[in-house]
């Protein structure tokens, strides 16, 4: 077996020419295969983390205004789901498209009005400075916090504690304290846009009053462990309408639903674009297919000389296919280095992380040893079957 592996492996190389292309045809298909897949699994890992930064991986619990304008969100609707048995914690929450300015810089900016502890609801990790308080949340305070990107773009540095901001509230510009810096996450949108709003937090009362609102947008749920997120939802809609002909008025959003809703769309486009990428490997397995034939028909001599001191079918048939495997594993060994390399350096630009699973790559170099055994099989034969007098005399 060792003496096929060395002769498979020397023959390879007798056209080089040929061997190389035959090799980069299987680079090239195998290397789209893996880049496909490294997009696919960072793209689902970028709408994880980007849902997870906003805080949606619990319910929220909002209103539908073409059912009803008669009812709304507000503090009493708060108290009701916190009193319930499957309820962790529940937060009100005001939002705002608004501007900002800083350092005489304006942006367009998305003012998110919270509660204090609102870390334990959504996902806010502190970095400098200290998060949202009561007293704060109770006097309406103009503080607020903002993440590193903010700060980085607006003084060059990320703590920036204590600086003041001007965000554009009813109709005027009015100052805010920053007193905490939360941490950015990926931001796959900036990065590939060059642009998104910035996100300021600041107490939700806060919020309300500058923009002349008694109500809450939406109100978000953070499920017990113990409890189903989507049965405690129809729970909360079932609590809310009890005594209310409003029916409908009220919604709940299973946001993590959502989530694996996306992953799932995720992984059938990557699947599909695999499938097409795939492709190429195949028409590259019909080059290795070819090429073995060429090879068969230029060593038509060496095969009868072979037989004729005593080589057997078998042992003329595994040399071509361990030449066609020794192909097709090299070409897929070289093509997994390019498509790793490519998908690490579009992560970089784009800033998002494009690793690759171990089990794909497994997967990837298991389908190119099967591909060089099918298309080998053929060429293989041919050279064993060959007849050692008619090899001898072919010229």
């Amino acid at each position: 077996m060792l003496d096929m592996i060395i002769s498979a492996f020397r023959n390879i190389f007798r056209k080089r020419l040929r061997s190389f292309l035959t090799i980069s045809g299987i680079a090239i298909g195998m290397a789209s295969v893996v880049i496909i897949g490294a997009i696919g699994n960072g793209g689902k890992e970028a709408i994880s983390n980007e849902l997870n930064s906003l805080g949606l991986d619990g319910i929220t619990i909002g209103m539908d205004t073409s059912v009803s304008m008669s009812v709304d969100l507000s503090q009493n609707e708060l108290d009701k789901i916190r009193s319930m048995s499957s309820v962790e914690d529940a937060m009100p929450i005001v939002t705002c498209y608004t501007k900002s300015e800083i350092c005489g810089k304006k942006s367009d900016a998305i003012v998110w009005g919270i509660d204090s502890g609102a870390n334990q609801i959504i996902s806010l990790e502190l970095l400098h400075g200290r998060a949202i308080g009561k007293p704060e949340v109770k006097t309406a305070a103009n503080v607020c916090l903002v993440d590193q990107n903010f700060a980085k773009e607006a003084y060059g540095r990320e703590n920036i504690v204590g600086k003041k901001m001007e965000i554009l509230l009813g109709g005027e510009y009015k100052e805010f304290e920053i007193i905490g810096i939360v941490k950015a996450d990926s931001s796959i949108l900036q990065n590939i846009t060059g642009y998104i709003p910035s996100i300021i937090y600041t107490p939700y009362t806060t919020l309300q009053n500058g923009i002349g609102k008694s109500d809450f947008d939406q109100i978000a749920v953070k499920v017990k462990t113990s409890y189903d997120a989507e049965a405690t939802g129809q729970t909360i809609i079932s609590t809310l309408e009890a005594g209310s002909n409003d029916t409908g008025a009220y919604k709940a959003e299973n946001l993590a639903k959502q989530r694996d809703k996306l992953t799932n769309l995720l992984n059938i486009v990557t699947m599909v674009l695999s499938a097409i990428g795939s492709i190429s490997l195949i028409v590259a397995g019909l080059g290795i297919m070819t090429s073995m034939i060429v090879a068969v028909n230029e060593r038509t001599r060496e095969i009868g000389i072979k037989k004729a001191i005593g080589a057997s079918n078998f042992s003329i048939m595994m040399e071509f296919l361990i030449e066609s495997l020794f192909v097709s594993v090299i070409g897929c060994l070289i093509g997994i280095l390019i498509g790793s390399l490519a998908a690490f350096a579009a992560g970089q630009i784009v800033g998002m992380s494009l690793m690759i699973p171990f089990n794909y790559l497994f997967t990837c170099t298991l389908a190119a040893v099967i591909l060089g055994v099918i298309f080998g099989v053929y060429p293989a034969v041919k050279a064993s079957k060959l007849s050692p007098v008619q090899a001898l005399r072919y010229e």
